[in-house]
């Protein structure tokens, strides 16, 4: 009997143990402390790429101006994100149904770690912060990304990381009321 409960005893410090580094197991994703400077580039056309993805970024992600969205995104945008429909209508109306425009719109605040150019292609990356669905009040970090095809200085096409939400569990139906006792 010791040895069960010794053995039960140590199995659970061990589970413990591996729980509780397993929580702290991750580095935290962060930023570059001058996001904008990863939106220059020596070639000519991935500059242009990324400076429209920049203004993406900045003006329409961040700061909601999405009144100004077909400066930076064609008539067509194709969109691969499954909650949004393809068409710069179809986006508009997305964002500017949930999102308020700030007033100023000056400097790039999201938390960009990197921006990468290929072709056509502008792929950036960033860090975002959830709550821990285990540790409650604990955040943990991890990594997005948005990528866009370009033609003629506008994004035509997008993909993210966006799944579809599961809908949300009802409420818990309460309880029926204790029968009253029978009488004798």
């Amino acid at each position: 009997m010791k040895k069960l409960k010794l053995a039960a005893t140590l199995s659970s410090a061990l589970l413990g143990l591996a729980l509780a580094s397993h929580t702290f197991a991750q580095e935290p994703v962060v930023g570059v402390a001058n996001p904008e400077s990863l939106f220059a580039d020596k070639d000519p056309l991935k500059n242009t790429n990324k400076q429209a993805a920049l203004h993406i970024m900045k003006e329409l992600l961040q700061c909601n101006h999405w009144a100004d969205a077909g400066t930076w995104l064609t008539d067509k945008y194709l969109q691969h994100n499954p909650n949004v429909k393809s068409g710069l209508a179809p986006v508009i109306s997305f964002f500017t149904s949930t999102r308020k425009p700030t007033p100023t719109c000056d400097k790039l605040t999201t938390p960009v770690v990197a921006v990468l150019a290929e072709g056509d292609l502008v792929t950036v990356v960033i860090a975002r912060e959830y709550d821990h669905p285990v540790n409650k009040g604990q955040k943990y970090t991890s990594t997005w990304f948005d990528m866009w095809r370009f033609v003629g200085g506008k994004a035509d096409e997008h993909w993210d990381g966006a799944t579809i939400a599961a809908p949300a569990a009802p409420a818990a139906a309460a309880a029926p009321a204790a029968a009253p006792a029978a009488k004798k």
